[in-house]
């Protein structure tokens, strides 16, 4: 159509010059000239459109050109939108390792940070953002860390301590994609001391029973190869009675232990007087004492706690006897109570005992645990008593807290919920004549 044009034009124009073939020919070349340049134009826009940012609409020229921008457009509008779902699902997959327990850093094939979630830069001390790019062995410097990386061998965990204070960490690296790895940290800290306090359980328990035992083996033996007199045979009679009562105490300990652990905490819809608990725990601090110590308690309280009686008892009784046990003779002893703010309340021990040092206060309830061993079974204590006492507490819903300083002795708290204390009505009688003590010859 535009040759056509072009000659007809050029026809026109030729027939007033006498040259009409001429112009047919010039026509027919301007005809066509004009069309190339229209198409170039065409062209040139959609090469505009592909050198931007492709964001705003592609020209909608008429034939080849416009029908080819129109694709190009859809099939980049496509991709974008597939982009943006793979973003959205790498952004949701990182999402959840950064929720994870665990710490998780990826690294490239020169050991370069790539990625690295929050826990694992608490793990390494490592910042999430500022770190990326930088090799890891340049700021986790630990040499066992370093090796283990380096050597490629990684079908053991490696156990990396003193990476923040006195952490734990399992690390497992994970080879993946060219030269990539999955280093993964995880804080066994918890788990590792649960270990150690089991370890020590066991040796603890082994030593407290083999002890008597030996001590019972011995006396067998000496009276069955040599001939003692009435005086020597009561006497190791009665040594090795003692050592029985130490180790059906430990053995009673140890099943009340057991028995807490087990149990489901008390529903609170049984009441026990709190005055007649702490006559209890004060009469059985005197018989201890045997007049050597100055024991007074708090006047009528006139509170009920709900519980287990016996449960409850034996925490108070334990913290008496335990003042009674590590008070210098003639030294006072406070039991006490007080409401609590809240509407809770508290039941106080006091000695004026030697006191014991800052660093011990937080491991006294462990079991077994003593400041000084000796001293201890020398008072006849297992070393259960506080660990007793705490889970007692516990299983009421309160907490155990302890303050003590070398020299002013010490005072044991027992705090109580509201929701377990209540005004004396008259009602609740504290049946002593059918509770069964749990331990009331525990030692700390």
């Amino acid at each position: 159509m535009a040759v056509a044009l072009g000659t007809f034009v050029g026809n026109v124009a030729g027939s007033w010059s006498s040259l009409p073939l001429l112009g047919e020919l010039l026509g027919a070349a301007s005809g066509v000239g004009a069309l190339v340049l229209l198409d170039a134009l065409r062209g040139h826009r959609l090469i505009q459109w592909l050198r931007g940012s492709q964001q705003e609409q592609a020209p909608r020229d008429a034939g080849l050109w416009g029908e080819l921008g129109y694709r190009v457009e859809r099939a980049i509008r496509d991709r974008d939108k597939a982009l943006q779902r793979e973003q959205q699902q790498l952004q949701q997959f990182l999402s959840a390792i950064e929720a994870s327990p665990n710490g998780v850093l990826m690294l490239d094939a020169q050991d370069q940070i790539v990625w690295c979630n929050r826990v694992a830069g608490d793990h390494f001390s490592l910042d999430p953002v500022r770190d990326l790019r930088q090799r890891i062995t340049n700021l986790v410097r630990y040499p066992a860390f370093v090796s283990y990386l380096q050597a490629g061998h990684y079908e053991l965990p490696l156990m990396l301590s003193n990476t923040r204070g006195r952490a734990m960490l399992s690390v497992i690296v994970r080879a993946y994609g060219e030269g990539m790895r999955l280093v993964l940290s995880l804080d066994v800290t918890e788990r590792e001391r649960a270990e150690a306090m089991r370890r020590d359980f066991v040796a603890n328990v082994s030593h407290e029973i083999r002890t008597p035992l030996t001590v019972l083996t011995g006396f067998i033996e000496t009276m069955a190869s040599l001939p003692l007199t009435e005086a020597e045979r009561k006497r190791v009679l009665s040594l090795m009675d003692q050592q029985t009562q130490r180790m059906l105490s430990l053995v009673s300990d140890l099943l009340t232990l057991a028995t807490l652990e087990g149990s489901p905490r008390p529903a609170p819809d049984r009441w026990v007087a709190l005055d007649a608990l702490l006559q209890r725990a004060v009469t059985d601090a005197r018989a201890l004492s045997g007049g050597r110590h100055q024991i007074t308690a708090v006047a009528a309280t006139q509170v009920e706690l709900a519980g287990v009686e016996a449960e409850l008892l034996s925490a108070v009784a334990n913290l008496a006897t335990n003042a009674v046990r590590y008070t210098p003779e003639g030294g006072p002893i406070v039991i006490g109570w007080r409401p609590l703010a809240d509407g809770g309340c508290e039941i106080s021990v006091s000695d004026s005992g030697p006191g014991i040092a800052a660093e011990h206060i937080p491991r006294l309830t462990e079991r077994f645990y003593r400041v000084d061993g000796s001293r201890s079974r020398e008072t006849g204590g297992t070393g259960l008593g506080l660990s007793i006492v705490k889970h007692v507490v516990q299983r009421h819903g309160g907490e155990l807290l302890i303050e003590s300083e070398i020299g002013k002795g010490s005072v044991f708290r027992l705090h109580l919920p509201a929701v377990r204390v209540r005004q004396l009505n008259g009602e609740a009688e504290l049946g002593l004549e059918s509770a069964l003590p749990l331990v009331e010859q525990s030692g700390r």
